[in-house]
Order: C-alpha cells, then structure tokens, then sequence
C-alpha cells in the first residue's frame, strides 16, 4: 500500500494479534513505525521480524492504564521521528464474566485501560496533529462497540464509549484535517479470549471456540489499513456474525435472542 509509505504509524498492542500483524502490513508498506504495548521483549521482536533499519522503528512501551504518562510518551515518540501521521488504538483487554460475579474492581480496569487510556494517549496526540493540520486516528473498537453480548458487559460498555468519543472527535477536527476510522472486528484468532477477565480479575486462560476459527490477524489488518487509506468513517471487519449490526438496527428483538440463545449454547 503506497499510501502509507515514509508515513509514522503508531500502534497500540503491537506486541502481538492484530496490532502485530498491523505492524508487518506497515512494514511492508515502507511505513516508519512506533509500537506500544506494556511487553517490551514482545515488541522488541516484533521490530526485528518487521525487518526496516533501526532508526525507522521505535520500540515505545507504555500501560494504557497509566493515563499520567501519555504526554511523556507523545514526546518521546515526536523527539525520534518530529512528525506522527497516523495512531492505530489498538490496545486493550476483553472479560468473559455475568454481571453478578463481576468485581466493580475488574469493571475500573477495563475502562481504564479500553476507553480511558486511548483517550488519553489520543487527547496527548491530537496537539501535534491539530498544529500539523493533519493526522489519522484509527481505534480497534468491536463488533460489541455495536451491539452487546452476555459474559461481556464491562467490555461492551467500554467499547460502546470509545465510539461516542471518537465520533464526537471527527466531527470537532473536520476543519482541522484530523481524521477518524473506527474500526469493528468480529471474530479474529487473536489470544483476546484467553487473555480476558474473568469475575475475580484473573485470565480466562482458554480460547473461544468461534475465536479459534475467526479470520486471521493479518487479513483483518489489511482491511484495517484499507479502511484508512479510503479514510472510511467506520469499518466492520469479519465473517457472517458482521451482519449483526444490521439486524439490530432492523430487527433488534431478533438479535436480542439470536445472540443471547447463542451465548448459552
């Protein structure tokens, strides 16, 4: 894809699933990279895999959860590179817990870190965007940014947020030339079930069955940065579980029970 080369791409959970294959199509791509996640071994291999002179990638670890470093490392990642074109928000963590059994503690790290953490890092990087009089945000949200879907509440809840903020962003920055793709993946075979929540705060530790049989990382991601070289507005990205959204907007009494049955089966 031409129209990401010599373009600095900063990309959130970088350091595997989508946000690695991500950083690959980037690389490919001829694109300058900044990747960002807590795991910076993970990252550091990432980079090497990616195969772009050292200079052309920066390893930039970070926890969402930590809101007061975002400036920091908006700095850091202007002092390497003095231009950022493009920030993917890809990072964040799932839950696969009922309401009932769920700790408030679990529901305050999931907002901390899916929506309260790409606000930050977004809200630290919209000056530079604004002064350059360009800029792309790009947020991997969810099919449950759409709809919702039992053992997912808090999830749900926060990707659902992250499409009132981003939508009201695109529309404050029109004028500013700063554009937002929100991007909504089905089922990916990425570790995000295993990785998920449980009740008590724990991981999950096992994988989805439909997870397990989703699309690949590396074609979502080429739909993710399809999305963004067309400057879509929003993107869902998948199977047959895509048409969803369509049924709720349609026929929402019907999703209500197609999903819910599908849940308890």
């Amino acid at each position: 894809m031409t129209a990401f080369k010599d373009k600095v791409v900063w990309i959130t959970g970088a350091s595997s699933g989508i946000g690695e294959a991500i950083a690959h199509e980037c690389a490919k791509a001829g694109a300058k990279l900044i990747l960002s996640a807590r795991r910076k071994t993970e990252l550091d291999k990432v980079k090497k895999q990616c195969g772009l002179a050292d200079n052309d990638v920066l390893v930039l670890p970070l926890d969402l959860a930590k809101h007061d470093e975002m400036e920091d490392k908006v700095n850091e990642a202007l002092a390497h590179f003095n231009k950022i074109d493009i920030l993917i928000n890809n990072g964040g963590i799932s839950q696969r817990s009922l309401i009932v059994d769920t700790n408030m503690d679990v529901y305050k790290r999931l907002m901390d870190i899916n929506y309260l953490g790409t606000v930050a890092l977004t809200k630290a990087l919209l000056p530079h965007f604004i002064q350059q009089k360009s800029g792309h945000f790009s947020v991997v949200t969810s099919l449950m940014g759409k709809f919702s879907s039992p053992l997912r509440s808090g999830y749900c809840g926060a990707k659902h947020a992250l499409h009132g903020f981003f939508d009201a962003l695109r529309m404050e920055h029109h004028d500013d030339n700063v554009k937002v793709t929100i991007v909504c993946p089905g089922y990916i075979r990425t570790d995000i079930s295993k990785n998920a929540l449980v009740g008590d705060g724990s991981a999950q530790n096992t994988m989805d069955n439909a997870t397990g049989k989703g699309m690949t990382p590396e074609r979502c991601a080429q739909h993710i940065l399809n999305a963004i070289k067309r400057d879509k507005y929003e993107v869902t990205i998948g199977g047959t579980e895509t048409l969803a959204v369509k049924v709720k907007r349609f026929f929402p009494g019907l999703l209500h029970n197609i999903v819910r049955k599908a849940a308890v089966t």
